[in-house]
């Protein structure tokens, strides 16, 4: 087992926008190194934690490295992905949430251990699965899909602007060979790309890499719904951060805490605004909170980190069944 220690980013910040209850009940819905974990932990009094995480070497890591608190009853370590949150929280008679964080980054040991074939630094097979039991794994899409589906996901999930010549560029090799490993994908994409092109903006495979990521794990969906099922779950004052790393993730947020914090579209002329259409939440970043100079400085993977911010003003007048 790799050790699962990294450097969290925006640790405090997330943490203490939750405004923690000491005898609250809270999510954190990727418990990663556990970071967020530990910290929430260290102001629970009577409160209960149930921490997720898809990803079996996150739970075997924590289970050892936090299980003083597993013992004495205030945390609960579930192994499933975040989007099962409300089922696998009824096992357990959760039907109200104080507060839930997400850190949707990739953790660095997932990165930086070679086999798990994240990372275009490392030789290995292709695969980028979170939870490894899954079949779905990025050999299978990068040989087995068509071409108009890798250039959907190129552009959609990476914004990569030469998206089409390199689906274009996979198509004829795999017609030859396999395309087995990380490094093979890499050289695809180098050639693929103009020269002038490949000399500025990052690595050549970034987007690639970051786009066949989002779709083996199915990542923007399975957050969406995850965050639907924590917004109703919530308790009046209860608060969800979340923090994201790349442009799409942090554009589903902004829109769905926009969409619970608005008004709905009302008739003109409405002298009062009835109590029952108010919204039901109130955002707490009206901008996203970003790394400070000295994150910055110490963690080079805090670059593009942003954490929002919302909480329950009110009831959804609904009974818990």
């Amino acid at each position: 087992m790799s050790d699962f220690e990294h450097v969290t980013v925006l640790l405090r910040e997330a943490v203490n926008g939750l405004d923690v209850d000491p005898n609250g009940t809270y999510v954190d819905a990727t418990l990663g190194g556990g970071g967020h974990t530990t910290e929430i932990l260290k102001q629970l009094n009577k409160g209960h934690l149930y921490s997720f995480d898809q990803d079996e070497e996150a739970i075997s890591y924590n289970q050892q490295h936090l299980q003083s608190f597993i013992e004495d009853g205030r945390l609960v370590l579930v192994h499933n992905n975040f989007r099962k949150l409300r089922t696998a929280l009824k096992k357990f008679n959760v039907k109200q949430l104080n507060g839930v964080v997400y850190d949707l980054g990739v953790s660095s040991p997932q990165f930086d251990e070679a086999g798990r074939g994240f990372s275009y630094r490392f030789d290995a097979r292709l695969d980028m699965r979170m939870d490894q039991t899954q079949s779905l794994d990025a050999w299978e899409i990068i040989n087995q899909w068509p071409y108009e589906k890798l250039v959907r996901i190129f552009y959609r999930y990476g914004e990569e602007k030469f998206a089409k010549s390199i689906a274009r560029r996979i198509e004829q090799t795999r017609k030859s060979r396999p395309i087995n490993t990380t490094t093979d994908l890499v050289v695809l994409i180098k050639e693929a790309i103009p020269a002038a092109a490949r000399r500025h903006g990052g690595h050549p495979a970034k987007k690639v890499f970051q786009a066949v990521r989002i779709a083996v794990n199915d990542e923007l969906s399975a957050l969406e719904d995850s965050l639907e099922q924590a917004l109703d779950l919530l308790a009046v004052g209860g608060r969800i951060s979340v923090i994201t790393f790349q442009s799409l993730e942090d554009r589903l947020v902004k829109t769905m805490f926009k969409e619970k914090s608005s008004l709905p579209e009302l008739p003109p002329n409405l002298p009062v605004v009835p109590a029952e259409l108010q919204p039901k939440f109130k955002l707490i970043t009206r901008k996203p909170i970003t790394p400070s100079e000295a994150e910055l400085a110490k963690n080079h993977r805090a670059h593009s980190a942003k954490l929002r911010i919302i909480e329950r003003t009110k009831s959804s007048g609904k009974k818990n069944t």
